[in-house]
């Protein structure tokens, strides 16, 4: 059980990650399993592409501005930890931007499909071991510098208050697409009561019809949220 004055909760943080893992070994197994998309299917699996895309550089941006410049000032023995993340941001900003460039190209002309298969290999290289190490080793640093209280704030200020409610909608049913009940109910909390009853039934609708574009009905809309129990439980 956690309060408001103990440990800060980080498990949000790694929520999000799994999702992001989801998605996009998701989008790997659709590119590489017959039959490739139909024009329709890769215009929506392009856009998706496009926005997971946009989302990590907002939420990249909100711990560069927000969450690592709070952890610096109260935590100076976490520098070098710190200085390893701005580094990891750094690697990781080229290889989204080259993803993007693909899916638009792929969005497109089906003949881009190998090169988007690249460049999405090229993100998931530098992105998955950058995400693992920010939930075994930056993440524990956090819960000991701050409350639970002052990182719930930074999530309000820095993740959630500059989006709007439409980018929250599809953000939220994103996030909890596959999670166990507890911790979709820790997710969910994140936003308070009245919008989150909005989010949740008022955006699902669209978020199951965009996904059954995407997916389908294969082993990729069957994949969970790939969390690092998980993931580390398969190898």
């Amino acid at each position: 059980m956690t309060t408001d004055h103990g440990p800060a909760d980080t498990r949000s943080m790694g929520i999000v990650h799994s999702a992001l893992r989801r998605d996009l070994e998701r989008t790997r197994i659709v590119l590489t399993t017959e039959p490739y998309p139909d024009p329709r299917r890769r215009r929506g699996l392009a856009e998706h592409v496009l926005w997971i895309m946009r989302f990590l550089h907002i939420h990249h941006t909100g711990e560069d501005v927000g969450l690592w410049p709070l952890i610096r000032v109260k935590n100076p023995d976490a520098g070098a930890l710190l200085d390893q993340m701005d580094a990891d941001h750094q690697r990781i900003a080229p290889a989204i931007t080259a993803l993007e460039d693909a899916a638009l190209a792929y969005r497109d002309d089906a003949n881009a499909r190998q090169p988007l298969l690249e460049a999405l290999a090229g993100l998931t290289d530098v992105l998955l071991p950058h995400l693992r190490r920010e939930e075994l080793e930056m993440m524990p640093v956090v819960a000991a510098t701050l409350t639970t209280a002052e990182y719930h704030d930074v999530e309000q200020e820095y993740f959630v208050r500059p989006k709007s409610f439409l980018e929250l909608g599809a953000e939220a049913h994103w996030v909890i697409d596959g999670l166990g009940e507890d911790d979709r109910e820790l997710i969910m909390h994140v936003v308070p009561a009245v919008p989150r009853f909005i989010l949740l039934h008022g955006f699902a609708r669209t978020y199951r019809r965009k996904s059954s574009l995407r997916w389908g009905h294969g082993p990729a809309a069957a994949l969970p949220s790939l969390n690092l129990a998980l993931l580390e439980g398969r190898s």
